[in-house]
C-alpha cells in the first residue's frame, strides 16, 4: 500500500472513530507502527488530524464521543484482558455497580460466573449480558435511552440510585488523567457516572492505555475518589501512557496491568514489571481479593502487575 493510500486510510478511521491508537491503526493498514507513525506526523503537520498519546484523535483539542459500533472495534484484544483481570476483583455474594461502556460490557459477561451476585446497572449491554445468568440478580436504573451507547440517562436513572449502597463501582469512560481524573463527552453520561460513584465504597476505572493522557469534556470521577485502575501495559514507546501511570500511581491509584501481550494468561513478558504502589487512600474500604501484590486465583484472571516507575 502506497503512503497516501494509508494516510488517506487512518485519517477515514480516525474521522469515524474519534480517537484511534497507533496499534490498531498499524493492524488495518497492515504496516508497523513506526510507519503509521511517521504518516500520523505527517497528517498532523496538515493539519488533518492530531497525535496524542499513543494514538491519534480529531483536530481541536477534546475527542468527540464516539458511537457503540466504532467502540466496539477499538483495542478489543486489551479491553478483554482488562475484563479479566476486573472480573478477578469480584467476590461471592457481593453487590456492585456496573456502568455503560464496551468494556463493562467484557466485565459483565464475566460475572456472570459469580454466584450470588448482585449487579446494578444503567446500561443495556451489562443487563444483556447477564440476562440468562441464574446465580445474578440484575437491577436496571430507570431513565431515559441513550440510543449511542444502549444507557439510561437522565433524572430518573439519578433518583433511582439514591439511597444505593454497594461495595464497588466499576466505570470506563473517554478519557482518564491524573489531573482531572476519569471524563467522557456527554454530559448526561457524565451525570449518571457520578451517581453511580456516590452509591459505592469504591471506584474501579477499567481504562486501556489509549485513554491515558486524553482529556475529554466532562469529569465523571476525580482522581481522588478512584480507588484502583485496571488497564493493559502501554506501548514501550508509549511515554505519555506511562507518565500518565505514573502520575496516577503518585495521587494514590493503585494500578493493575495485564500482561504486555494482551493476552492475560500468558507470560507477562519482559515489559510488564512489579514494583509496590501506593497503599489505599484513606477513608477507602480495602479490597479483600486480588490485591496488588496478589495473583488473583483461576487461569482466566490475568496477571496482575502493580506498576510504580521507580
Amino acid at each position: 500500500m502506497f503512503a497516501a493510500e494509508r494516510r488517506q486510510l487512518i485519517l477515514e478511521m480516525v474521522r469515524a472513530n474519534g480517537a484511534v491508537s497507533l496499534r490498531e491503526l498499524a493492524r488495518v493498514v497492515q504496516t508497523s507502527e513506526v510507519t503509521v507513525r511517521r504518516d500520523v506526523r505527517a497528517l498532523e503537520a496538515e493539519g488533518l488530524l492530531d497525535r496524542r498519546h499513543g494514538g491519534a484523535v480529531l483536530p481541536g483539542g477534546f475527542t468527540r464521543e464516539s458511537g457503540f459500533p466504532q467502540k466496539s472495534h477499538l483495542a478489543t484484544a486489551e479491553k478483554t484482558a482488562i475484563a479479566d483481570l476486573a472480573a478477578g476483583l469480584v467476590e461471592e455474594g457481593e453487590a456492585i455497580v456496573v456502568g455503560a461502556g464496551t468494556t463493562t460490557q467484557e466485565l459483565a459477561r464475566r460475572l456472570a460466573r459469580v454466584p450470588g451476585l448482585t449487579v446494578v446497572t444503567n446500561s443495556l449491554l451489562v443487563a444483556q449480558a447477564l440476562a440468562h445468568a441464574n446465580r445474578v440478580e440484575v437491577v436496571m436504573t430507570g431513565g431515559t435511552l441513550r440510543g449511542s451507547n444502549y444507557a439510561l440517562v437522565g433524572s430518573g436513572a439519578e433518583q433511582s440510585l439514591q439511597g444505593l449502597r454497594v461495595s464497588r463501582a466499576f466505570l470506563s469512560g473517554s478519557g482518564l488523567t491524573a489531573e482531572r481524573g476519569l471524563s467522557t463527552s456527554n454530559m448526561l453520561s457524565a451525570s449518571v457516572d457520578r451517581a453511580l460513584v456516590q452509591a459505592a465504597a469504591e471506584v474501579v476505572v477499567l481504562a486501556d492505555h489509549t485513554k491515558l493522557g486524553t482529556d475529554t469534556m466532562f469529569q465523571t470521577v476525580p482522581t481522588d475518589l478512584i480507588t484502583r485502575l485496571v488497564t493493559d501495559e502501554p506501548p514501550p514507546h508509549d511515554d505519555r501512557a506511562a507518565t500518565e501511570l505514573q502520575a496516577l500511581a503518585d495521587q494514590g491509584v493503585q494500578i493493575a496491568v495485564t500482561g504486555a501481550s494482551g493476552n492475560p494468561g500468558g507470560d507477562p513478558g519482559p515489559s510488564a514489571r512489579r514494583a509496590p504502589l501506593p497503599g489505599p487512600r484513606r477513608g477507602h474500604v480495602p479490597l479483600r481479593s486480588a490485591g496488588l501484590g496478589e495473583q488473583p486465583a483461576g487461569p482466566d484472571r490475568g496477571r496482575v502487575a502493580d506498576l510504580r516507575r521507580r
